[in-house]
């Protein structure tokens, strides 16, 4: 599949798909705009006028006026110094989606960038040639300096490039794909460095794994609940029409989809004495819900920024202007990396919290830590420790990242998003929490081993045979670490959600 980069109008659902390996194309149509800008800072340079980021200093540095004869080693200077990003480098899918974003944004003309260098952007993600960008070092404005112009100085022939696997120098992977290094123009090295790609990037991945972690949740949570004989009358549409939220609503209709049909359900309204089941039964609507409405609220504001235009200054060509403002500032990514924490925080607790329901028999009627012989062995006790420590280690890391702020350029750029940290700490986040929700789906398919001959329901039926084609049930004590890790490889894939398949799983692009 080839997604065609229409700039401003690229959905959601053509974002994950470039965040999945999907080949881009730029659309055509945007070869004027991109000319006119081009040419509209032309024009700036002929009046002789100083316009910051053309033929000025940058930053406190504005005030200083460059010649003509130095507009281009400006421009290199420019990224060359702000390559000072530290770290581990970005994996190459999201590298790869930050690059789009940035060619989706300068094909919109409003940056005032050439056309070859446009093409060489497309070029360099048609033939996988991926930067190496160190992930630590952007505040998030003025935009995402440092890891945007590692991205572009291997435009220039510096610093290394992802290439099937290994990391090559700049210059010597562009030569053997025949693509030149860049000579950069006039506004060209600031238009490239300056925006919210890196951030933008990063908060989308986070969004796309935290869906796919939500999609599985709703799916053990389902098992555990069947698995401790739960009741699926909190999950009747009446309640929930009664409050009104659509992603309660939603999520009450697919955990009543996911449990219909199950003779261990049915076995509870015949013979179980419980009149209420624990929140973390019951109250799987209203949590999952306010998670699905707040990740849909952090998708929105993403598919915006990922189709504006986020540099500075911008030129409209129309009027030959070049006009200074602040889109760099990514307060919007801010705000979104940490409501997709927030609920990817939560997630995680209410899983935990239905592991520690399944292990202890005074809540769940089931063999002490759902080994067939407590005392000699241990069972799923340590890996409900290990879970509660995941989700602690969630909550530390959920503190808002937009409530910080420190001011930098020697006060030039004084208040600033932390969008970038924001958004980076979320791929941890996430795989803390598809460790956990793996933890339960190994305890919930081990407790519904305790309720044979009683069946499931037909699609949480499916999800145990899923995982018992990869991990056997547990008699006596064994070596859990690989069946733990078998667990998370079909949470982290999504291949636990696409097991219940007819069932459909509320995502983020069905809300009306």
């Amino acid at each position: 599949m080839t997604i065609l980069i229409r700039p401003g109008a690229v959905t959601l659902s053509e974002w994950r798909a470039i965040y999945r390996g999907a080949a881009i194309a730029l659309d055509p149509a945007t070869r004027p705009a991109i000319a006119a800008g081009a040419a509209a800072v032309g024009r700036i340079l002929a009046r002789g006028e100083p316009v910051y980021g053309i033929n000025t200093g940058f930053g406190k540095l504005a005030s200083v006026r460059i010649g003509d004869a130095d507009l281009e080693t400006l421009q290199r200077n420019i990224v060359l110094s702000h390559a000072a990003g530290v770290g581990d480098a970005m994996t190459p899918p999201v590298a790869r989606l930050m690059m789009v974003l940035k060619l989706a944004s300068l094909a919109q003309g409003a940056s005032g960038v050439r056309p070859q260098t446009v093409d060489l952007l497309a070029a360099m993600v048609a033939a996988d040639l991926i930067p190496v960008v160190p992930a630590q070092g952007s505040v998030g404005a003025s935009g995402d300096l440092a890891p945007l112009a590692h991205m572009t100085a291997t435009m220039i022939g510096v610093g290394e490039i992802h290439v099937r696997g290994a990391r090559v120098p700049a210059a010597d992977a562009l030569a053997g794909a025949g693509l030149a290094p860049l000579t950069l123009a006039a506004k060209e090295g600031l238009a490239l460095l300056n925006g919210t790609q890196f951030s933008t990037a990063q908060a989308l991945t986070g969004l796309f794994e935290a869906e796919r972690l939500f999609h599985s949740a709703l799916v053990t949570g389902a098992l555990a609940t069947d698995a401790a004989r739960g009741s699926d009358t909190p999950f009747d549409p009446r309640i929930h029409a009664l409050r009104g939220h659509r992603g309660q609503i939603e999520t009450a209709a697919a955990l009543r989809a996911l449990m219909e049909g199950s003779a261990i359900r049915a076995s509870h309204l015949r013979d179980d004495p419980r009149v209420q089941d624990p929140y973390c039964l019951r109250c799987q609507p209203q949590v999952m819900g306010a998670v699905l409405d707040l990740l849909r609220q952090a998708a929105a504001t993403l598919a915006t920024e990922a189709n504006g235009v986020t540099d500075n200054p911008l030129i409209f060509a129309d009027t030959g202007e070049a006009l200074s403002g602040g889109n760099f500032h990514a307060e919007p990514v801010a705000f979104a990396a940490d409501q997709i924490a927030l609920a990817v925080c939560e997630i995680g607790s209410l899983a935990e919290r239905r592991i520690a329901m399944l292990v202890d028999p005074a809540l769940s009627g089931l063999p002490a830590f759902l080994t067939p012989k407590p005392g000699l062995n241990s069972g799923f006790m340590i890996p409900q420790v290990t879970a509660a420590a995941l989700v602690s280690e969630n909550k530390q890391r959920a503190y808002p990242a937009s409530v910080d702020s420190i001011p930098t350029s020697a006060n030039q750029e004084d208040h600033v998003s932390m969008a970038a940290h924001g958004a980076r700490r979320l791929a941890g986040m996430v795989e803390n929490a598809v460790n956990v929700i793996a933890i339960e789906l190994l305890a919930a398919a081990q407790a519904c081993d305790f309720h044979d001959p009683l069946r499931s329901s037909r699609p949480l039926e499916a999800v145990r045979r899923a995982l018992r084609e990869k991990v056997p049930a547990l008699d006596d004590d064994r070596h859990l670490h690989p069946d733990m890790l078998a667990a998370a490889d079909l949470i982290r894939t999504g291949a636990i959600a696409a097991t219940v398949l007819p069932v459909v799983l509320p995502g983020l692009e069905t809300q009306s």
